[in-house]
């Protein structure tokens, strides 16, 4: 069976569809040892990939994770400041996995992780609009005009925001986002004088963060995984 070659690639684990792209227009991929161009084509049980030389294997089994990450870590696979990442705190038998999307250090909760890059990709596109909820510690409760600007959308630094949902319940705010800007909640809420004194993500689509400790991961279920897929 014919598949893309950037869907392969990403199935496998290399990266999202977007990154397998640009690294076959760099030409950095091969099919049977032959220059790979953008829309080629491949029948995984036939032909051969490389990446940069090296062999892509299918993976005989896609694995999928969920974090409830503490403070003081960072979402990236290595760190070149030598600061812990999140892979600390995942079990060191899994295969090659990757977190996808961000929490900034500071922040807590909910993370998910996979090397089904084809999800991935699907997951961080933003016309599948994924709402990811938020609870935020904040100094005072902010007014209903505030509350009504984060709904409708704020002008930031890197341009307008789209419209989320926001409440204050239980004596902090919940914010729920389709976008995923770089710390995007917190420069929300800052500009409009509310800075965030902590910050923890309990849901990503159609995952939850209960019953799961600070620190603690586990695999997600068959109907997890289909709830992510839509």
């Amino acid at each position: 069976m014919q598949e893309r070659l950037q869907k392969y690639l990403a199935r496998c684990g290399v990266g999202s569809r977007r990154a397998c792209e640009t690294l076959i227009e760099q030409q950095r991929v091969r099919v049977n040892g032959q220059v790979a161009t953008l829309g080629s084509s491949l029948d995984a049980t036939l032909d051969t990939v490389t990446l940069d030389e090296r062999p892509v294997l299918a993976p005989s089994r896609l694995h999928y994770w969920i974090l409830n990450k503490p403070v003081g870590y960072v979402t990236t696979v290595s760190d070149p400041q030598g600061r812990d990442t999140v892979m600390k705190l995942m079990p060191a038998h899994l295969p090659r996995i990757f977190p996808v999307g961000r929490l900034d250090r500071d922040s807590m909760g909910l993370l998910l992780f996979t090397n089904d890059g084809e999800l991935t990709h699907q997951l961080l596109h933003p016309s599948r609009h994924v709402w990811k909820t938020y609870h935020c510690g904040l100094h005072g409760q902010p007014s209903e005009s505030a509350l009504e600007q984060l709904r409708q959308g704020l002008q930031l630094d890197d341009g307008p925001t789209a419209p989320c949902r926001a409440r204050w319940q239980r004596g902090c705010l919940e914010v729920e986002l389709s976008e995923g800007r770089k710390r995007q909640v917190r420069r929300m809420l800052a500009s409009l004088g509310y800075p965030v004194q902590w910050l923890r993500r309990v849901a990503f689509g159609p995952l939850k963060l209960e019953g799961l400790a600070e620190g603690q991961c586990r695999a997600l279920t068959a109907a997890e995984v289909e709830a992510l897929r839509g």
